[in-house]
């Protein structure tokens, strides 16, 4: 028996979250989205009825919660938390090198881009932002007994990991994040010392 194919509706939005990724809001067209999808033109206003921004915003929060749960499963999967920060920055670093530096984070490219432009994904991208923040300020916490340096943590991986995406893609090097993930991790280390 095959493996069972995505439905359209399906297609569609994972179709337009690798565009979004890539190209932008701004820079992804519907037109592509069908036709990459392998879908109809019209089955976009089916499924999305709002057209471009309810798909977009669709995609925003189904890609950041999924990569937000990648992140915690990639932390979870090192039993030190200082070297499990690390290992995190260097997967983010192996997946960006092994897509040619087009992947990095699901959102952010939307979220430099609509941020005073289009309210409704504004406010999905920093939902998702803050739905990053809250798992990573827990999983700081378990390590760090300070809530304030734990939230503090959280946004710094946050601020750091999407600068260091930034960087690599603009140089085509994954060593940005490297240092990142070094950096990071010598955050981590610092503040479970103060205790």
């Amino acid at each position: 028996m095959g493996q069972r194919q995505p439905d359209t509706r399906s297609r569609i939005r994972d179709t337009a979250t690798m565009l979004f990724r890539r190209n932008g809001y701004s820079g992804t067209g519907l037109k592509r989205i069908a036709t990459d999808a392998d879908a109809p033109f019209g089955s976009i206003y089916h499924f999305f009825p709002g057209g471009k921004q309810q798909l977009a915003e669709e995609t925003i929060r189904t890609s950041g919660a999924a990569y937000g749960q990648m992140v915690l499963a990639l932390l979870e999967s090192v039993p030190d938390p200082v070297e499990a920060v690390a290992h995190a920055f260097q997967a983010a670093a192996d997946d960006l090198a092994a897509s040619d530096y087009a992947d990095a984070c699901p959102i952010a490219t939307v979220a430099l881009e609509v941020a005073g432009t289009n309210e409704v994904l504004r406010v999905a991208t920093a939902e998702v932002f803050a739905a990053w923040v809250s798992v990573s300020e827990q999983w700081f916490a378990r390590w760090v007994s300070d809530q304030g340096a734990a939230r503090s943590l959280a946004y710094s991986m946050i601020m750091i990991l999407e600068g260091a995406f930034v960087l690599s893609r603009a140089a085509r090097d994954p060593e940005p994040l490297l240092v990142a993930g070094r950096s990071m991790a010598g955050l981590l280390l610092a503040a479970m010392e103060r205790g």
